[in-house]
Order: structure tokens, then sequence, then C-alpha cells
């Protein structure tokens, strides 16, 4: 796995270890920024919880593939975003385009990386 894949995972657990400490004690900028506890919101940190467990395995268990799979979900799901929530200044949707850019990024050039490997092999 390249060390831009790891960034990608690095980045992640940095992003959500404080997010969903903040989610299970209900912060006052959680509530700001996702609205009061309810199950909609337990939905989507039950997404987090699963994203940041997969990036730590996936720091010691590397498989490439794997990680670009979770990356392109979150990618997925981040630029969908904007579109569900209408709006490019909600600083939800703001972080997630940042954060999906940068994953797109690594996937990239990690594929591009392996296309010319496969080039030069054959």
């Amino acid at each position: 796995m390249t060390i831009l894949l790891k960034l990608s995972l690095i980045l992640n657990i940095v992003v959500l270890l404080p997010l969903c400490v903040g989610f299970l004690n209900n912060a006052e900028w959680v509530q700001a920024s996702y609205g009061d506890s309810s199950p909609a919101r337990s939905i989507l940190l039950a997404v987090y919880l699963a994203i940041l467990i997969s990036s730590f395995v996936f720091l010691f268990y590397t498989d490439t593939r794997m990680v670009i799979v979770l990356l392109a979900l979150q990618v997925t799901y981040k630029f969908v975003s904007a579109l569900t929530v209408g709006s490019l200044t909600h600083p939800v949707v703001i972080s997630n385009i940042a954060i999906a850019v940068f994953h797109t990024v690594v996937i990239a050039i990690t594929i591009i990386g392996s296309s010319c490997l496969a080039i030069k092999i054959h």
C-alpha cells in the first residue's frame, strides 16, 4: 500500500475520532452542525464509526483494493452530501468536499501508478 493511501486512512482517523467522540458526548458543536440527537444522527454515527474502524484496520491489514473501495464510497457520499443538503456553505459539506477531493486525488494517483507498473511489467 502506498504512503498516500495510508495518509487518506490517517486523515479519516484524525477527522473521525474527535467527531465520533463529539457525537457520543452530544457536544454543542455537533448539535450546531448535525442537529439535535435523533435516530438519523445515530445512524450517521454508525456510518462514521464503520469508516473509523475500517481505517484503523486497513492501516495494518494493507489491501490496496479494499482501501480504494472504502475511499471511493466516502468520495461518493461526501460529494452527494452537497446535493442532499442543498448548500455549499454548510460546514459539514465544506469539510466533506475537501476530504473527498483529497481522497479522489489519492485514488487517481494510486490507480495511475499501478497502471503504469502493469504496463512496464507486461
